[in-house]
């Protein structure tokens, strides 16, 4: 296994302190956001020097390339994009506060995603459709490196899907501008232009998440290794246990020891940096 460490502006210093701290016996460049430690050992230190200099690292074995894997897995809400879609919806009804700490418990792993799904949507009833506009267009933001790392994923033909406990409103619209292959989402019931606070069908979660993932890997014929997943919270723990590699994005602390890389400094697109990928 080799270590590499990444961030958008990496400090050679910083670096060169973590590859004595690690016993490494060379530094190798990948990109110009990543750096090979070859032949790195582990070190109780490693997390701290990497938390102090503002680089995200991860273990990989030799050799490991973009190009082994076949399908990339990702959450929607504050891991490719910026923001909680329901908080903000909430906030059209002046209930932001009350609905986001249901969704923070939620992501935190406090409390049922289906019951805290179920309670903040019934809040949103009577709310105009056209809220959801008004949050796609105003508030809703990529997260940085989002297009690159879908630019890149598509080079190498990999397929890609958008899986989310949030709304197909947003999916649906994301899918189309980042060429999604494919998107899945909780549908709200809308009635005379109206939120009813209902869902449409079975209900998106985590273990939902993990079923489509295993599904399409299935399809595609594809082996546990092949497949990337990335997430931030409670709810995308099945999924990032069902991949053979799993991201946690700027997450909640009980993603943390799920995922064989946590991206705290680095964008999205850090994924491609991981594996040798400059594009």
């Amino acid at each position: 296994m080799n270590l590499v460490v990444l961030a958008r502006d990496v400090d050679r210093a910083a670096l060169e302190r973590i590859a004595t701290l690690t016993g490494a016996d060379a530094v190798e460049q990948i990109t110009p956001r990543s750096f090979r430690l070859l032949g790195a050992r582990p070190h109780e230190g490693l997390l701290a020097a990497c938390a102090e200099a503002r680089l995200d690292h991860a273990w990989l074995p030799e050799g490991r390339r973009l190009s082994d894997f076949g399908l990339f897995v990702t959450d929607m809400d504050s891991t490719l994009i910026n923001i909680e879609c329901i908080d903000e919806i909430a906030d059209m009804q002046g209930l932001k506060a009350e609905v986001a700490a249901i969704t923070e418990a939620a992501m935190e792993g406090e409390i049922d995603f289906r019951e805290s799904l179920s309670r903040r949507v019934a809040l949103l009833a009577g709310l105009a459709e056209s809220a959801l506009g008004e949050v796609y267009e105003k508030r809703l933001q990529l997260n940085p490196g989002a297009e690159r790392l879908l630019q890149g994923l598509q080079r190498a033909g990999i397929r890609s899907m958008l899986v989310s406990g949030g709304f197909t409103y947003f999916t649906e619209r994301l899918q189309a501008r980042l060429g999604f292959d494919h998107a899945y989402a909780n549908e709200l019931e809308v009635a005379n232009g109206r939120l009813t606070g209902r869902i449409v069908g079975d209900i998106v979660d985590g273990a939902a998440k993990a079923a489509h993932l295993q599904r399409l890997r299935d399809e595609l014929g594809l082996a546990e290794d092949q497949v990337i997943a990335a997430g931030d919270g409670a709810n995308d723990i099945p999924m990032l246990r069902a991949a053979g590699f799993g991201v946690a994005f700027h997450p909640k602390p009980v993603l943390r020891d799920v995922a064989h890389c946590c991206l705290d400094h680095s964008g999205l697109d850090g994924i491609l940096d991981l594996f040798g990928e400059d594009g």
